[in-house]
């Protein structure tokens, strides 16, 4: 864990490419030069082939790697609403995304740097192992990480899976007493110099306080800032300043 909070090798990454046709959503064009990946939309529960090919094109003009970022088909609710899936629907819903990406990702000569599931897909991965096993899946035939929480069944299928695997702190959603994400429906302005705390706080002594005061144990390789929120680039900004980079 020492190596982990070695502020030089923790990475920002931010959920990018979620707009659709002339509907434009999120901070990306300001956050590509704040942030080192971009795990883009795949075009189910955002994103269209205009838009993934457009970011992805932003992110190889600022250096940013790129991983994919499936979700359920659910353009309506965001991919933020659950749906009842078995293991093999979940394996062809990330395969399919997956591939859509890497298209385009050869397009711009570059390659798949990790699978990130979205909203509420990534919630029920968390928390179900025979689910998970469905994204390690994809992973492993691409042989890039998988993104996603510590010590959930994110990692522990990843782990006995022989799969590589990225722990991720957030700093714009609330923990629950358990380690989960709490999912919102719309995203919600969050304050920089508290993002800014967080980061300070597990960077010192590894523990992150839930929503109800609860404190966790946090483990993470890559701090997710998320595009979609009104004041991103501020959040964006201050994370990097925690870690002590100079803009």
């Amino acid at each position: 864990m020492d190596d982990v909070r070695t502020n030089s090798n923790i990475t920002i990454n931010s959920d990018m490419g979620e707009s659709l046709g002339i509907h434009s959503f999120g901070n990306d064009e300001p956050l590509m030069s704040l942030i080192d990946i971009a795990n883009v939309a795949c075009g189910f529960h955002s994103g269209d082939p205009d838009v993934m090919d457009t970011t992805v094109a932003l992110a190889k003009e600022h250096g940013v790697r790129v991983g994919a970022h499936p979700g359920l088909p659910d353009l309506v609710g965001f991919g933020r609403r659950e749906m009842k899936l078995t293991p093999d629907e979940v394996e062809s819903l990330i395969r399919y995304q997956v591939g859509a990406l890497v298209a385009f990702l050869g397009k711009y000569d570059l390659p798949l740097n990790h699978i990130k599931p979205h909203g509420s897909l990534f919630g029920m991965l968390a928390r179900d192992d025979a689910l998970m096993q469905g994204a390690v899946n994809v992973a492993k035939s691409y042989d890039v990480p998988l993104f996603g929480i510590a010590g959930s069944a994110h990692q522990r299928v990843a782990d006995s899976s022989g799969a590589k695997f990225v722990g991720e702190l957030y700093v714009d959603l609330d923990y629950n007493a358990a380690g989960g994400l709490i999912i919102l429906r719309r995203p919600e302005q969050t304050d920089p110099d508290r993002a800014c705390e967080r980061v300070r706080r597990v960077l010192e002594d590894g523990t992150v306080l839930a929503e109800d005061g609860t404190v966790l144990n946090i483990d993470f390789g890559s701090i997710c800032v998320h595009s979609d929120a009104p004041n991103s680039p501020a959040v964006a900004r201050a994370v990097a300043g925690a870690l002590g980079r100079n803009l």
